[in-house]
């Protein structure tokens, strides 16, 4: 996805109040950006180097400023906005880079499903085949050279493991895709080191039939991509 305008730049001061973000412009001026991350952001708040925001034209926002990329001190860069997630994971599947969600008739978003109340990321559908549930996560932690999902403990994250598990029992396909937003990281792992829980359903819903893939993004000011398939170690 092509981004236009391009995302604008200052230098990260701090993260707090989990949305807000207080960076200095090129110029010299502070300002306070809107954070679209609720996650804990581990290893991914390097104060004093360089972030990438977008900018909204509508005159409600409180915070007019988004903060969308940040630059690591070892130069990689890290896809802060999660709500990009889903829309990369969608663009990669309609242009065939996804090679293993191909030759279904359509796509929707944010379907309800499961007996838990939760919406599906992308359900793709074909009147030949049953349909597939595909669960949407961003991985963005890594830690000594291993990219870890997730970055704090996540009952919600848990909760669709079971959905996804309970789709494949009513005999359709399922599948979770980490999109790795974070251009350091060469491979996936549950970080059992922060929620074991979630870790041991991981293992439970591969051995129960849901697909476990991971695909890695391009990441720059101008657009961002799914390029290639990254492993994911059980």
């Amino acid at each position: 996805m092509k981004f236009d305008p391009s995302f604008d730049s200052g230098v990260l001061i701090k993260r707090y109040k989990r949305f807000l973000t207080d960076i200095r412009l090129e110029n010299g001026d502070t300002v306070t950006i809107h954070c679209p991350n609720t996650g804990s952001m581990r290893n991914c708040l390097f104060e004093g180097e360089k972030v990438w925001f977008s900018v909204s034209d509508n005159p409600k926002r409180k915070y007019s400023r988004t903060w969308e990329l940040a630059q690591t001190a070892a130069g990689h860069i890290i896809g802060i906005n999660t709500g990009r997630a889903n829309a990369l994971a969608e663009e990669a599947i309609n242009n065939g880079v996804i090679s293993e969600l191909q030759g279904y008739q359509s796509l929707r978003r944010e379907v309800k499903y499961g007996s838990e109340n939760s919406r599906i990321d992308i359900l793709l559908e074909d009147s030949d085949k049953p349909n597939c549930y595909i669960e949407v996560k961003s991985c963005t932690l890594l830690e000594q050279d291993q990219g870890y999902f997730p970055d704090a403990v996540t009952t919600r994250g848990q909760k669709h493991l079971r959905e996804l598990m309970e789709m494949v029992e009513q005999g359709y396909r399922a599948v979770l895709l980490f999109v790795v937003q974070h251009t350091g990281i060469k491979s996936v792992k549950a970080a059992a080191h922060i929620d074991e829980d979630y870790a041991k359903l991981l293992v439970e819903a591969h051995k129960k039939g849901v697909e476990i893939i991971a695909y890695s993004a391009e990441l720059s000011p101008l657009e961002a991509s799914l390029v290639k398939s990254c492993p994911v170690r059980l």
